[in-house]
């Protein structure tokens, strides 16, 4: 950490003085650092600080070192910023997410600063969760979705998530499923033309959860991608984090049902002036699109990923399907 850094957080935490404690881990493609530091003389003793620093030269583990995907990085960094300054303090307890204490930023670097969730009961990441913590980040899902329902995503992506199809062109053009390419368009819009839209994560996969140690509580963190766009986007994406090909068969009438018991409950709690019976209508019939758009992103981007099996390409060729296209 230099003196600069270590200026520009001890002038927004109003601290005396601060020390490293860790770093968390570097950003992807090396665009800086998650750490955690300790304060003194301040109302926090611990932070998390998330440090990034635009490189000369982006090294993507996967190739995928373009321009555009500087570009792509640099607008996720605005929309964080974005998000923490006017949207997170919209989230209560049943969507909990870090309190943001300053951002600063410049033409190279963005500076966020954030409460550590650790130190405030969110100590738990998990790489296996049982069926309730399941449900507990389901449960957090439609709360989110519920706040946020029928407003403006101003700021943010206009779409969000981070595999959103007209911020992906290389991956489409390398992938090689034919019927997929050319249906990639029709179940983008699909998703797009759902009369029910919200804010969706963008990127509600397991790891961005931390839990109580109970676990009956999580708080999400990374906000990069965060944007318009319905739900079930997020549910689809969040269930294949934390499930194999045969528990997602197993799983997803229960846990879709779930998530949409827990959707109704969240909107009348709310008062948000929307059917909840037709959203869930609406976004459970878009399951399968929702899945076919990841899979279109994922088979283009890492056509070995863990994630691709038969279930994806069921739900993605069931999606392809009931848009009319020819599959075989």
């Amino acid at each position: 950490m230099n003196d600069s850094l270590q200026q520009l957080i001890l002038a927004a935490t109003g601290a005396d003085s601060l020390f490293g404690i860790e770093e968390i881990q570097s950003l992807w493609s090396g665009y800086g650092t998650l750490f955690r530091c300790g304060l003194v003389g301040a109302d926090f003793d611990r932070i998390v600080v998330k440090h990034v620093k635009l490189p000369d030269r982006s090294q993507h583990p996967r190739g995928w070192n373009t321009r555009l995907s500087h570009q792509r990085k640099i607008r996720s960094y605005e929309v964080e910023s974005a998000w923490y300054q006017n949207y997170s303090e919209l989230c209560d307890q049943r969507c909990r997410v870090p309190r943001c204490l300053a951002l600063e930023s410049n033409d190279t670097e963005f500076l966020i600063i954030m409460e550590d969730l650790s130190a405030s009961g969110f100590s738990l990441c998990k790489e296996r969760v049982s069926q309730e913590e399941i449900r507990t980040c389901l449960n957090w899902l439609a709360h989110f979705h519920a706040t946020f329902m029928g407003r403006s995503p101003d700021s943010l992506w206009q779409v969000g998530t981070y595999w959103h199809l007209a911020t992906r062109p290389d991956e489409l053009k390398a992938l090689s499923d034919g019927a997929l390419k050319a249906s990639a368009s029709g179940i983008d819009q699909k998703l797009q033309d759902c009369p029910y839209q919200t804010f969706v994560h963008g990127d509600a996969k397991l790891a961005n959860f931390c839990f109580s140690g109970n676990g009956q509580r999580v708080s999400a963190v990374d906000f990069q991608y965060v944007g318009g766009g319905c739900g079930i986007k997020d549910v689809a994406y969040f269930i294949g984090s934390c499930l194999d090909e045969t528990a997602c068969e197993i799983y997803e009438t229960p846990l879709l049902d779930y998530y949409f018991e827990q959707l109704k409950i969240a909107l009348s709690e709310r008062k948000v002036l929307v059917d909840a019976d037709a959203v869930a209508q609406s976004w459970r019939s878009l399951y399968r699109f929702a899945w076919a758009d990841f899979h279109r992103f994922l088979k283009g981007w890492s056509p070995g990923h863990w994630k691709m099996h038969g279930y994806s390409e069921r739900m993605t060729r069931q999606a392809l399907k009931q848009l009319g296209n020819k599959t075989e």
